[in-house]
């Protein structure tokens, strides 16, 4: 008589048939349903916008490291304009201080506007993802969770006045007040009131140092200004080794 074949389950091979099922569903696993993005479920399309328009903001940044000494080196007016620099800020002051500079005003204004001109970004992620966008800005070090969590604080402490405040607080990260205050419902057109004020407050102080030193706060600038093409190198040295160090330490932490 054939024997009948056992209905025992064998352990091993279900064990591997659930890693197996494990990885293929890890595989097929979409790339949006990660929990360290700040969406819960599939992103919508305002959720996919913003999170490329922060993504974009940090290659921007990176991108304007170098810019910054070459156009120091043409015109602080047009480094004004286009970054908001304080050292620019400094340099017009001095120049007024020295002779006519009729146009300061409008180089304080430019300034003001492009100090401001992402924030609405941050204002827009608070709107859309709430607190889940704080906790993944704060999760990247631990001085990201210190300084999120001391703007975190101010912002609840202060509300709409912190948009102002935090400008003269170093070190604590605006993104995350920015962000705050769009959770709980501030208006964009408030919001973006406030920040322009405390930009032309903060740029304006800077104006001022530069009006109060004069002509030796202008010899500095352009003695910066004389070596801005050996700074442009520098920085670009800076910036290219952090992203190497930081893709090497990534690589160790997978191995």
């Amino acid at each position: 008589m054939t024997p009948e074949p056992s209905s025992t389950p064998d352990p091993v091979s279900d064990e591997t048939s659930a890693e197996a099922s494990g990885e293929t569903a890890a595989e097929q696993k979409p790339w949006w349903d990660d929990p360290r993005m700040p969406w819960q479920g599939k992103p919508t399309q305002a959720d996919l916008r913003c999170w490329a328009a922060i993504a974009l903001l940090g290659v921007y940044g990176i991108a304007m490291l170098p810019l910054r000494p070459v156009l120091l080196g043409l015109n602080s007016y047009l480094l004004a304009c286009v970054t908001g620099s304080n050292i620019a800020m400094v340099d017009i002051g001095a120049r007024l201080r020295i002779g006519p500079e009729p146009w300061w005003w409008a180089g304080l204004l430019a300034a003001a506007l492009t100090s401001i001109k992402f924030d609405w970004v941050f204002w827009w992620a608070g709107k859309l993802w709430g607190h889940r966008i704080i906790e993944v800005w704060g999760g990247r070090s631990r001085w990201a969770a210190r300084t999120g969590r001391y703007a975190e604080q101010l912002a609840r402490r202060f509300g709409g006045p912190a948009v102002f405040l935090v400008w003269f607080i170093p070190f604590v990260p605006s993104a995350i007040v920015n962000a705050f205050v769009g959770d709980v419902g501030m208006r964009l057109r408030k919001f973006l009131l406030i920040d322009f004020a405390a930009a032309v407050v903060y740029r304006g102080i800077w104006m001022y140092v530069g009006y109060r030193v004069g002509q030796p706060a202008h010899d500095l600038v352009t003695t910066i200004a004389r070596y801005s093409n050996y700074l442009a190198i520098a920085t670009l040295v800076v910036v290219f080794f952090g992203v190497w160090n930081r893709q090497r330490r990534d690589k160790a932490a997978a191995a």
